[in-house]
């Protein structure tokens, strides 16, 4: 978008916050760079020169504006509809990837040469993999910096700098301010570090609408014991991190999502950050999706009702796809014994002195040696969660975020017990497909049904075409039409 000039000024000049994080603009005549929603007086157009991002911003050698802090703008929604080499480095790069295995390791991932990886990445993003993840480590260190008390040095190797000089050097850059001067304003606007030791509190932007109905009643109905909990408003569970593991609290506000993270290795928070943003969708543009899918007047009146729906998603797609196994055809609750059985039994007991947390859930090593015959499935099951876990603990089948979500599909098709709803699930929530659709799933026949359109999977998905690329949120619309607790915000 960032090319299209005429447009770009038109949003910058309205402020409108639908485009934050789509284009950064870089204002020639003070040297600072903002988000489209800058509440400051626009500059002439003469003098806006547009970025596809802030690493490419900062590259050009601006600076991040202090007053609408364009770094922590939501993130693009186009990695989010894309499964491209680079959509697929851009989610990679967003986990952390280039800080812990350096841009040989990107690309060796993704079954490109690094310089294939930077040329890429320079013609779409402005800047390469390197100038991206200094970009990420500089957000990294902001948030360290004005909501933890932690001493600089450990901010600076936990936000993945290797030394002290290049994470002063990269603060002052990036921000006009010395790290210290970062903490002292943050002190003046209020934002004291949290008053549980440990515990950092942050806010997760969003595109507005967002509609949490579905989304959070979706993870706190569907949620295992010891896992994951509803307490106290918020949505809270267990974090498996390269470095330790984690506990988050999810609370829905009417302008952002409070995040409280207890990490027990700060390194992993922006690895925490990127997957609680995945988990709920953060980086969706709700504008897009709701015009594309009201242009159907069958789908209109469920959008006009509760529009900004999102797909609920997870952590972590190996353990997602398990649980796929364990619900299928089964209710809600015994997908949820199914799986609390087997955390109680393979997962890794963790301390939660704020609530009811008690277990990681199993990663598919530690499940590679469980005997199929202690579960109470029916033999079909047993052999389709056997051959699940096998293929996950020898990576014979990756779900990771730079997944190609097409082999993917093929791949897990070709597994014994899985059909196309398991299949489509798994694409839709673990995968992060915005196009995946279920046309089998009863819910949805009988929504489909109710609503004048087709019920027969042949006939309803030639009817969804016209709602691609967004037919998983067309699913989020239709499940919503049911009674049933996944539609619902948990009572506080």
């Amino acid at each position: 978008m960032h090319t299209d000039t005429e447009r770009c000024v038109r949003a910058v000049q309205s402020k409108d916050a639908r485009f934050d994080g789509w284009f950064f603009t870089a204002v020639l005549t003070t040297g600072i760079y903002c988000r489209p929603s800058c509440p400051a007086v626009p500059p002439k157009p003469a003098n806006m020169v547009f970025h596809p991002s802030a690493a490419a911003c900062q590259q050009a050698g601006f600076r991040a504006c202090k007053r609408c802090r364009p770094d922590t703008s939501p993130g693009s929604p186009e990695w989010n509809a894309r499964a491209d080499t680079v959509a697929r480095a851009m989610r990679l790069i967003q986990d952390g990837v280039v800080d812990r295995e350096g841009v040989p390791g990107l690309a060796a991932r993704l079954g490109y040469s690094t310089r294939q990886i930077e040329r890429q990445l320079l013609a779409e993003v402005g800047a390469g993999p390197l100038a991206l993840a200094r970009a990420q480590r500089a957000q990294t260190a902001r948030l360290l910096i004005e909501t933890t008390a932690l001493p600089m040095a450990e901010v600076a190797f936990s936000a993945g700098f290797s030394s002290i000089r290049s994470f002063n050097d990269t603060v002052r850059e990036v921000f006009a301010l010395s790290p210290s001067e970062l903490r002292t304003r943050a002190a003046r606007r209020g934002a004291a570090p949290a008053a549980t030791p440990g515990v950092l509190a942050l806010r997760l932007p969003f595109r507005a609408p967002l509609n949490p109905d579905n989304l959070f009643g979706h993870l706190a109905a569907t949620g295992v014991p010891g896992v994951e909990e509803w307490r106290d408003g918020a949505y809270r569970r267990t974090l498996t991190l390269p470095h330790g593991h984690g506990i988050v609290s999810l609370a829905p506000r009417p302008d952002h999502i409070a995040c409280r993270l207890s990490l027990t290795d700060p390194r992993d928070l922006t690895l925490a950050i990127s997957r609680c943003r995945r988990l709920l969708d953060l980086d969706a543009d709700p504008v897009a999706v709701d015009e594309q899918l009201r242009a159907d007047p069958l789908m209109a009146p469920l959008v006009d009702k509760a529009p900004g729906r999102r797909v609920p998603r997870t952590v972590d797609a190996a353990e997602f796809a398990v649980r796929a196994v364990l619900g299928q055809q089964v209710s809600t609750a015994a997908a949820r014994t199914h799986a609390a059985r087997l955390v109680a039994a393979h997962g890794t007991p963790v301390d939660d002195p704020e609530g009811g947390l008690t277990h990681l859930f199993p990663e598919p090593r530690a499940l590679a040696g469980l005997d199929p015959e202690a579960l109470s499935f029916p033999r079909s099951r047993r052999t389709s969660l056997a051959t699940l876990i096998g293929v996950l603990a020898d990576s014979t089948l990756s779900l990771g975020v730079d997944s190609d979500w097409n082999e993917a599909r093929a791949r897990l098709g070709e597994l014994p017990g899985f059909g196309p709803w398991t299949v489509e699930v798994i694409a839709m929530r673990a995968l992060g497909d915005p196009d995946a659709f279920l046309p089998t799933d009863l819910g949805i026949r009988r929504a489909a049904a109710e609503r004048g359109l087709p019920s027969s999977p042949a006939a309803l998905t030639a009817r969804a075409t016209a709602w691609r690329p967004w037919r998983a949120y067309a699913v989020q619309y239709l499940w919503a039409t049911g009674d049933h607790p996944v539609n619902r915000l948990p009572v506080r």
